[in-house]
């Protein structure tokens, strides 16, 4: 890996990245009105119900729809499961989780096994792969990732976060998911061959909100005050961005042979940090989110070394 890689790198991927979560900070620590709690719960809700579905439709739309192209959430959903079966008995049947209340154990396996596929996905993954990447991580998201958060995700949360916990109505969930919908229309769209061009690119204008929203976001979550982790999030955090990883890559050699881009990128896809919204879907099933919110930060913060490792690695 060249030094000129590096810089490219830092410059078009790292310096965008760190200026949002930066402001987001800013805000928490010296604007009060409103609050860095509530004004991350609306940019949430506002992503996901207004400026994720149509950058969804979009890159579903332009996709190349092919074997290729599909092994992407195949991978990503054995990152995920891999993750859930590594933390789970270190969580809930080892010393590491002695002690640790129900919704803290909760917390720090969904923030452990959900990656950020999307929004820090997304730009890392156009930067290596140019157009192409944006249908990867879009493919990661809505066909592996969204899906298993809103399923197995809410049954985590509600199940084993809370004592008698009981479920939400899963599929009515998934259902109510505006970006779900933007994904399966451009999927339709792509699969009849329609020619709608100019609808792609309004769709794709307005959807180009979504990543720095969802980074301001992160800034605003940090506890900033109060970095000091936990043995079981750092443990959370190793799995995460190294261990799930390397477990999912021998898998994917042992299955495809020899990696091609789209099996590489799936592979980064399990590499990447903990989902953004770790402490809102905390927060919105009654979880640790302080625990949530500190696994998603060291995360980030770590990626930022493990992320040319990981490039280097899969060459």
């Amino acid at each position: 890996m060249s030094s000129a890689f590096l810089v490219d790198l830092l410059l078009q991927v790292w310096l965008p990245i760190a200026l949002l979560v930066a402001a987001g900070g800013l805000w928490a620590r010296f604007r009060q009105d409103p609050p860095a709690d509530r004004l991350r719960v609306c940019l949430n809700r506002l992503v996901v119900d207004v400026f994720a579905p149509p950058l969804l439709f979009a890159l579903s739309a332009q996709a190349h729809l092919d074997a290729q192209m599909l092994s992407v959430p195949v991978i990503v959903i054995a990152g995920i499961l891999v993750s859930l079966g590594i933390l789970y008995p270190l969580l809930y049947h080892s010393p590491l989780g002695r002690g640790l209340a129900r919704e803290t154990r909760a917390a720090i396996l969904l923030a452990g096994a959900f990656a950020n596929v999307l929004f820090m996905g997304y730009p890392v993954l156009t930067f290596l792969h140019g157009p192409m990447g944006g249908s990867y991580a879009a493919f990661a998201d809505v066909l592996a990732s969204t899906p298993l958060l809103w399923t197995l995700g809410v049954w985590i949360a509600t199940r084993l976060g809370h004592p008698g916990g009981q479920g939400h109505s899963l599929f009515r969930t998934v259902l109510r998911l505006p970006p779900m919908w933007g994904f399966v229309l451009g999927f339709a769209v792509n699969f009849a061959g329609l020619e709608v061009e100019p609808l792609i690119q309004a769709a794709k204008f307005m959807g180009s909100a979504t990543i720095p929203l969802m980074l301001f976001t992160l800034g605003l979550s940090i506890p900033w005050t109060d970095l000091r982790p936990s043995r079981p999030v750092l443990a959370a955090v190793a799995v995460k961005l190294a261990v799930a990883p390397l477990v999912v890559w021998g898998l994917a050699q042992a299955a495809f042979g020899e990696l091609r881009a789209a099996q590489t990128a799936a592979v980064l896809e399990v590499a990447m940090p903990t989902m953004l919204m770790a402490a809102s879907f905390a927060d919105r099933f009654n979880l640790d989110v302080r625990a949530a919110a500190l696994t998603a930060s060291w995360s980030s913060l770590l990626f930022l070394v493990t992320l040319p490792a990981w490039i280097a690695l899969l060459n």
